[in-house]
């Protein structure tokens, strides 16, 4: 009862002088609203940043060979020596093989869903009569569409058939379609057209058509028709080409729920069996959600450092409220002797005036999150991430309100309770 006593006090207080009030609150407003709305942008950047990461394949595991480290040759004395590493390109005798593969799959059946593998023929153009289209052809597996995330605009993929039989057959780009069948994609779908690759010309039938969007790593500064965009053939085809059998690298798409780290250990530990006698190559794997996850912590990290230094206007705020409660207890001097003249105990005049300062930093600390909540959000939604409040943070904030609150309310709370009542009443 006497809390509440106190509190309506409070209000009625700070009701009396509103704009001193609201000058008091502004630094706890300022502060709060700075905090939450830089933890917010932080968390929507964050979220954006891991979103997009794993919308590239963040699970996935990626498997390549690695030159081994040269032993270091000693002399009977004890003492080693060797020159620098010698670089070394691996061969078709030093590539996985379509077998390790097939055996890889079967035993980790539970954990994989497909492979995705890529054999770059080279880069040409399409030529027919004055259009051109420049392209990089490319042999993909079946797998490569859905560790990309890739889905057309007209046509299909290939047929499970077309891939063992490494028939030519093509998924192009718009911009080719656009180039070359002015924009028209039922008429380029079955088309059969010729691409120049180093000097060497093959034969494609068109059967699916992907939209081309512009990679955010790089920028191009060629001319809209002369950019040169990928055409995807069967892999088999690819590999017919370049009269390749094995691969040097592919990437392991794997299923729901499979610890990414934990699993790019046992895909290494698989194929060491394979590379035991080799001397000069190991495989290699891993993925990308150890490095989704450094991100992520860089950006909490930078986020709440600047949240902290934000955090310094609370400061200024709390010195701010512990100011105006000075003066209004020498303006309340007398109501103070007074209520100590009929009885009031220092205690209950002390938690008069905590409460008050309580009130105060409450009401600026929910004010402050609300004006942080909406500039976090404007300022995510012009960077085109989704706004994420940290619920962590607003409730800390509150709570951080109230225990500036106490601080700086305490020493003039305090001041208060011991005043001497007849000195009080005899201030003028």
């Amino acid at each position: 009862m006497l809390i509440y006593e106190n509190i309506r006090l409070a209000l009625f207080s700070l009701k009396a002088n509103k704009m001193r009030a609201l000058l008091t609150m502004l630094g706890i407003i300022i502060g709060i609203a700075s905090v939450i709305a830089i933890m917010t942008v932080g968390n929507s950047i964050t979220a954006y940043v891991s979103d997009t990461m794993s919308s590239m394949g963040a699970s996935n595991i990626t498997v390549g060979l690695q030159q081994k480290q040269e032993e270091e040759e000693k002399t009977r004395e004890g003492m080693s020596f060797g020159g620098p590493q010698r670089m070394k390109a691996a061969e078709e005798k030093d590539y996985f093989t379509k077998e390790m593969i097939e055996n890889y799959c079967e035993t980790f059946e539970d954990s994989v869903t497909a492979i995705s593998v890529q054999e770059n023929v080279g880069s040409g153009q399409i030529l027919e009569g004055a259009r051109y289209a420049n392209v990089s052809v490319s042999g993909v597996s079946l797998g490569y569409f859905l560790a990309n995330d890739m889905s057309l605009l007209e046509g299909r993929f290939f047929s499970e058939k077309e891939t063992e039989d490494g028939k030519m057959v093509a998924i192009i780009s718009d911009k080719v379609v656009n180039n070359m069948y002015d924009g028209d994609n039922e008429k380029a779908l079955g088309s059969i057209f010729q691409v120049n690759v180093n000097d060497k010309y093959y034969q494609c039938t068109v059967v699916g058509i992907y939209e081309y969007e512009q990679s955010t790593m790089g920028f191009s500064s060629s001319s809209e028709k002369d950019i040169s965009t990928s055409v995807y053939v069967p892999l088999k085809a690819a590999q017919s080409a370049k009269h390749t059998t094995g691969y040097s690298q592919f990437t392991v798409v794997t299923k729901t729920g499979v610890d990414a780290d934990s699993f790019a250990e046992k895909t290494e530990s698989f194929f060491n069996t394979y590379y035991r006698k080799n001397n000069d190559f190991a495989p290699s794997a891993y993925s990308m959600s150890t490095m989704v996850e450094s991100m992520t912590e860089m950006l909490s990290t930078i986020t709440l450092a600047i949240s902290i230094i934000a955090g310094i206007a609370l400061l200024v705020g709390g010195i701010g409220v512990m100011n105006i409660m000075l003066v209004s207890i020498t303006e309340r001097t007398r109501e103070i002797g007074t209520r100590k003249a009929l009885g009031a105990t220092n205690g209950s005049i002390r938690l008069q005036f905590i409460v008050e300062s309580i009130v105060i930093c409450i009401i600026g600390g929910i004010i402050g999150i609300i004006l942080g909540i909406i500039m976090g959000s404007v300022a995510a939604n012009m960077m085109d991430a989704p706004a994420t409040p940290s619920v962590s943070s607003i409730i800390l904030s509150l709570t951080f309100s109230m225990a500036i609150g106490v601080f700086f309310g305490y020493h003039p709370a305090n001041k208060a309770a011991k005043m001497d009542p007849i000195e009080a009443l005899r201030y003028e």
